[in-house]
Formats: C-alpha cells, structure tokens, sequence
C-alpha cells in the first residue's frame, strides 16, 4: 500500500472515529505528499514519499522547540501530538550508536581524517540515513568522528 493510499484510509477511519486532530494532521500530510506529486509530475517513489514525511517531521520538531523557547504550553502538548502522528508513518529511527556506526564506515571508505573531509562525509552518510535520522545527530555524530 503506497503512503497515499495509506493517509486516505487513516482520513476515512479519523472521520469515523470524529477525531478532528488526527483527521486534520492526515490531511496535512496527504495534501504534502500530493503537492509533491504534482510538483514533480509523477507518482513518489518511497524514497519520495519518506522524503515528503521527513520534511514534515522537521518542520513540526522545530515548532515544538519554539513554543518550548516561548513557553506556549497550550502549543507544545499539540505540536507533541502531531508530531507523533507524523513520526508514525516515517519508517523505524535510528539510534544514535546505529549513526555513529554507519558514519564510521563512511569514514573508513573515504580515508577521512580531518573537518576538512566534513563535506564529502556528509554527502555520502545523509543518502544511507535519509528519513531515518535527522540531520542534526548525523551533523553532531560526524563532527565527533572526525575530531577524534
């Protein structure tokens, strides 16, 4: 089942159950993916589709961490909420020790030895980890590899 089909059913079952925050954060997500695909004119790969719902995902994290600077508690306990709606049809995080491993073997790969090689190494890692981590621990995990 693509993911468009997917967020049409979960739509239909949050109408049934009248549950209008989960029907609306549905209806986001459907209407990303479908923009998505009338940008590029052809129906998403998974790839794609992971990309569209990572792009959400950060969207929602950097709005919590706002209404926690500003203290809106009334935004954050629903920022939380869709974000858990989100993160549900993303596919399994990774750990932090799964990203230093997969970052170590692309050093290994590249012969990095310096902040020099950031770059390249970042280029390479982000592809292998797309959707499954965020690119803020890759940045922080790639950092400490290569400054050791």
């Amino acid at each position: 089942m693509s993911l468009l089909q997917q967020l049409t059913s979960d739509m239909v079952t949050a109408m049934k159950k009248r549950d209008k925050e989960t029907l609306n954060v549905v209806r986001m997500l459907k209407a990303a993916v479908q923009n998505e695909q009338i940008e590029l004119g052809h129906d998403l790969s998974s790839d794609e589709e992971i990309a569209v719902m990572a792009r959400e995902y950060k969207q929602r994290k950097e709005s919590l961490e706002e209404f926690e600077k500003a203290g809106r508690e009334d935004l954050i306990s629903q920022a939380k909420k869709e974000l858990a709606i989100v993160e549900s049809y993303m596919p399994k995080q990774l750990s932090k020790d799964e990203v230093t491993s997969i970052v170590e073997g692309v050093i290994n790969e590249l012969n990095a030895s310096s902040m020099k090689d950031f770059g390249k190494v970042m280029k390479s890692v982000m592809p292998k980890v797309q959707g499954q981590a965020d690119g803020k621990l890759v940045n922080q995990v790639v950092k400490e590899q290569l400054n050791k």
